[in-house]
């Protein structure tokens, strides 16, 4: 058993420190732009601890009045795979890249045009781009009408599960969320995303640690995650947090697809999965 109640789970506000996951105690974390602290000193006043709260990052958990902000920076976070997919993430299809040269070769052979051979690549990145939008927007959708339409019902109230933003200068800035799987005794770490203007100052790592704290203090056996991020950030940031990558796939089928002959030419994603271990069961 976690914990008693759904508000005992999230009652605390706590980062652990790279080294100082203590279970049981009781720290507000309070990063600055340029560097993380945690912070054991005595309880600040209403007014001192407003004026922290302006210039400091301060994890705590969702609050109804959080809605909109936090459907932005999902949506916002979302929208930015988009071009890394049809893009970027061509670099990582091998196979991709082969099928696109042979329709290029074979329209030459067909047309014997040199002008429209040229134009053949940026058709297919053309292809590639409206496939890309069009999967990732149906996704965007579904979430935005399942767990994102109601954080409240979907992480506030289980038992196991909680949802945290990030406030810099008195303004969400980041979210992440936690999952509790009661048939493995893991809790997933999701939704993490952060504002693109506040991006470098080390919020996305708070946010994760603070997953992992959560963790520590429900006696959850690991954290898991599951991603088809294309940045190598994102998954620099997964193992500086000590995630091991345990697997991954090119067979993933993410809400939203259709698994077209179309589809499945123009829209490629990797589906990787990471894992911490924190206790032997």
């Amino acid at each position: 058993m976690h914990c008693s109640s759904p508000k005992m789970v999230c009652e605390t506000k706590i980062v652990a420190d790279e080294h100082d996951a203590i279970p049981g105690t009781k720290k507000d974390i309070i990063v600055s732009s340029s560097q993380m602290w945690t912070s054991s000193t005595p309880a600040l006043n209403p007014h001192e601890e407003k004026d922290v709260r302006k210039d400091k990052v301060f994890i705590r958990e969702f609050e109804r009045t959080d809605h909109v902000e936090v459907r932005r920076i999902f949506y916002e976070g979302i929208m930015e795979r988009i071009p890394n997919t049809a893009f970027r993430g061509l670099k990582q299809q091998t196979e991709t890249q082969f099928i696109y040269v042979v329709l290029t070769l074979m329209c030459f052979v067909v047309t014997q045009s040199l002008a429209l051979t040229c134009c053949a690549p940026i058709i297919l990145m053309g292809a590639r781009y409206y496939y890309s939008r069009k999967v990732i927007l149906n996704y965007l959708d579904y979430a935005l009408q399942t767990d994102m339409a109601d954080i409240e019902e979907y992480y506030m109230k289980p038992t196991g599960s909680c949802f945290w933003v990030a406030v810099l200068e008195g303004q969400v800035v980041g979210i992440v969320a936690a999952q509790g799987r009661e048939d493995d005794n893991t809790v997933e770490l999701r939704r993490m995303s952060v504002d693109s203007r506040f991006r470098g100052k080390g919020i996305a790592k708070v946010l994760g640690r603070r997953v992992l704290e959560f963790a520590v203090l429900n006696n959850f056996a690991a954290v898991v995650l599951g991603t088809t991020a294309v940045k190598m950030a994102a998954h620099k940031l997964y193992e500086s947090l000590g995630f091991r990558r345990t697997g991954e796939s090119e067979v993933y089928r993410l809400p939203g697809m259709s698994c077209s002959p179309l589809e499945r030419v123009f829209f490629q994603i990797r589906y990787h999965r990471y894992r911490l271990q924190l206790r032997e069961e």
